[in-house]
Formats: C-alpha cells, structure tokens, sequence
C-alpha cells in the first residue's frame, strides 16, 4: 500500500491498495530508529477505531519539513531483524498502555 494524497488530518492519512481501493488510516504513533537511521509509524483503520480488536500495520517513511507522515510513500519493513525492533517498540507502547 502507499499513501495517495496528504492526509486531511494530521492523524490520518489515505492509503489505497492495488486495485485503488482507498481507506482512511489512525496514526498511533511515530518513532525513529537511529540503529537503522529510519522514521516508522504505526496505522489502523480508522473504521475499526471503536472495535475491540484492530489491525496495526507498521511502515518506514520519510518525515516531511516538519518531521510529519507526508505524501510521500510509505515503505514496507522487510528485513527480519528490523521487524523485530518494530514489533518491540509497539509491544513496550502497549504494555505501557495496558499498566
């Protein structure tokens, strides 16, 4: 997936699949990573924000001027190790959400 358009929201942004199917995305949040020297960001369907259980979905981008998602392409993470210290950074996010 990419992203088409700037979001409308800084919160959200549009992604659209390989059939041009496009549905709005919640930013949970964005980190750095100096040991990859990358920007990443945690989204969800906004249309499941008030469901029990949601999908998030990580991805490298480049930060805009302002260090912000852009409309720029985001990048899946593909290599195993990296997806491991993304997969750590969301599992501290949520442990320190459920405390």
């Amino acid at each position: 997936m990419s992203e088409k358009q700037p979001p409308k929201d800084l919160d959200e942004v549009i992604l659209s699949d390989d059939q041009g199917n496009e549905e709005v995305y919640k930013i949970l949040f964005t980190f750095d990573s100096d040991d990859y020297g990358k920007s990443y960001v945690f989204l969800y369907p906004k249309a499941s924000e008030d469901s029990d259980e949601i999908e998030i979905q990580a991805f490298s981008f480049t930060p805009d001027a302002n260090g912000d998602v852009d409309a720029g392409d985001l990048d899946p993470i593909d290599d195993p190790e990296e997806w491991d210290m993304v997969q750590e950074v969301l599992n501290t996010f949520t442990s320190d959400e459920d405390e």
